[in-house]
């Protein structure tokens, strides 16, 4: 492989990896608004529940979070910080796919 080969694909794996972080930072705002999810949280304080960022904090190196928090998104759960439960998808904007579930987390995550 040549000099030119080798920079090239190592610009478009940087390219890559730029557009997933970026991904994950840019705020998914159809499923936001779908889900209900600034009813209870904000981006950065408390509301009625953690911020986004408190999760993130909370749970980011935590080993199987990002699946146990899409686990909680798509069906719901106890409450892990105060008195409010995550509520059931019927009551925040319908069911949720396991892709939109997956976006959502990454996006909370990246916080």
């Amino acid at each position: 492989m040549t000099a030119p080969t080798r920079s090239c694909l190592a610009a478009c794996a940087v390219l890559v990896l730029a557009g997933s972080v970026a991904h994950a930072e840019t705020e998914p705002a159809a499923l936001v608004d779908q889900q209900h999810c600034m009813f209870c949280h904000t981006r950065d304080a408390p509301f009625l529940a953690p911020s986004f960022q408190q999760i993130a904090e909370r749970y980011r190196n935590v080993p199987d979070a990002q699946f146990k928090l899409e686990h909680k998104l798509r069906l719901g759960g106890k409450a892990h910080w105060g008195d409010m439960a995550m509520p059931l998808p019927a009551d925040r904007g319908g069911p949720l796919s396991a892709d939109d579930a997956h976006t959502l987390v990454q996006w909370v995550l990246s916080q």
